[in-house]
């Protein structure tokens, strides 16, 4: 089999404030810009990877889910634990530094873990948890 992954979908919960960390704070590039029924769909993506992205989605456009679902989502998110996204870089502290510097929630500071990465966590304004590694 030859499988990539093309996409992957992140909650937020506010689309300006999510589209500006990822794009200022992580420099991705905006890729779509969709509004859909009173929603807004947001597609960003790394610079110089254009067949990976990231769709921002509003989680209440999640068909079949109840209300208490929908609560329990919205409170899985305030607290971080709903979901979680890995990325990578070359320089760790460099990328730290401009995350502290966009004033991004931070959770770890760049650490050598001990399961043999180094690596360190944000959350973006959704509260969605960002570990970025190092690179070897």
């Amino acid at each position: 089999m030859d499988i990539t992954i093309h996409s992957t979908f992140l909650p937020h919960t506010d689309a300006e404030v999510s589209l500006a960390f990822y794009r200022d704070t992580l420099g991705f590039e905006i890729r779509k810009d969709v509004g859909y029924g009173g929603m807004r769909w947001i597609t960003v993506g790394p610079v110089g990877q254009p067949g990976v992205s990231i769709v921002l989605y509003p989680p209440a456009a999640t068909p079949g889910i109840t209300d208490d679902e929908r609560r329990t989502i919205a409170e899985m998110m305030a607290k971080g634990t709903y979901a979680t996204m890995l990325l990578a870089t070359k320089d760790l502290d460099g990328a730290f530094a401009k995350l502290q510097a966009g004033k991004a929630e931070i959770v770890e500071e760049p650490t050598d873990q001990p399961y043999g990465v180094r690596d360190c966590a944000v959350r973006d304004p959704a509260g969605n948890m960002i570990r970025i590694q190092q690179l070897r």
